[in-house]
């Protein structure tokens, strides 16, 4: 595939990617993490060094208090509970009346230290988007690992009884699918329903929304598919499946993605890749006010794997 083959077919079909209003601030907190999953584009696991210093956690509360059109902070890692600041952002932000989705793994919940933290999260009323690849142990602890499927079923149902999950309470409990071979994500709305019926009849489990991610060719990924020649084939799938829909309504176009120092990004995939935003304002501690934020977005190849589909966005498919 040619470098600039996505910035090509952005051109062929008269698209220009631009950010218009950013109404959700999404912040990478640490790449510390209790898992170090085969697909994960953050490279995170325990012995990461990485986690936002708190003179950071403060500037960019600073600035969502001058920023009201950000409605939604989407606080992700690594496992981002086990940053030292965590609570304190989350509670600060909350405060300001704004909606905060914290990126829960579940089996953090039964780490050292953490073992209140479900219901720190209930009592701040944050949403939970949890990681539950597939409802089979065996599929679950090919792509994370042993052991880590009871425990996620246990996390689960730890947040249900704290009514995450159930009609009225308010608590959001939406689960995130990413495939586990190099294939696009199914349609969403039907695994959404076999996941509804298989969780709840094997283990009682209820929840709000699934989310079906694309596996993106970059970091440990892209290594896998690197080592087992499949690459080409990958990026050759993602490629043809190319949706004009799907394009027009990319992440990027309303959303900034901070990382653990400060630095500033389309996405959070961008972020990974060391792709800086376009601007000469690239980190928090430089930035006045969110609209100094250019409405050019940076793209490449990888870019891809959120157009191919049905599409591809941390809130699930896209069209």
């Amino acid at each position: 595939m040619k470098p600039n083959a996505f910035a090509q077919r952005l051109a062929v079909e008269n698209l220009h990617l631009k950010r218009t209003e950013i109404t959700t601030l999404q912040v990478n907190i640490g790449k510390r993490c209790n898992q170090a999953c085969h697909h994960c584009h953050v490279e995170s696991g325990p012995k990461h060094p990485d986690n936002m210093v708190l003179p950071t956690v403060e500037r960019l509360l600073d600035l969502l208090r001058d920023a009201p059109e950000i409605h939604t902070v989407d606080i992700t890692g690594g496992a981002p509970e086990l940053n030292p600041h965590f609570r304190y952002f989350v509670t600060e932000i909350r405060k300001m009346g704004r909606t905060v989705i914290d990126r829960c793994n579940l089996t953090v919940l039964y780490e050292e230290g953490q073992e209140d933290t479900a219901e720190f999260l209930a009592e701040q009323g944050v949403d939970v988007v949890a990681s539950l690849p597939c409802y089979t142990k065996e599929n679950v602890e090919a792509q994370r690992g042993r052991f880590v499927f009871d425990k996620s079923i246990q996390g689960l149902r730890l947040l249900n009884s704290l009514g995450y999950g159930k009609e009225g309470t308010g608590l959001s409990l939406n689960l995130v699918y990413n495939p586990g071979g190099n294939f696009l994500p199914p349609d969403q709305a039907g695994l959404y329903t076999e996941y509804k019926k298989r969780l709840f009849d094997d283990f009682g489990i209820e929840f709000n929304q699934l989310f079906t991610i694309t596996n993106m060719p970059i970091k440990r990924y892209l290594h896998s598919l690197e080592r087992d020649g499949e690459l080409e084939d990958y990026m050759q799938l993602l490629l043809d499946g190319f949706n004009v829909s799907a394009a027009m309504g990319v992440m990027c176009t309303n959303l900034v993605s901070v990382g653990f120092d400060g630095n500033i990004y389309d996405c959070d995939f961008n972020q990974m890749l060391e792709m800086p935003i376009p601007g000469s304002v690239r980190n928090v501690m430089e930035l006045g006010h969110f609209s100094e934020i250019t409405e050019n977005i940076a793209i490449a190849n990888h870019c891809f794997g959120c157009t191919a589909g049905a599409g591809s966005s941390c809130g699930g498919s896209l069209v």
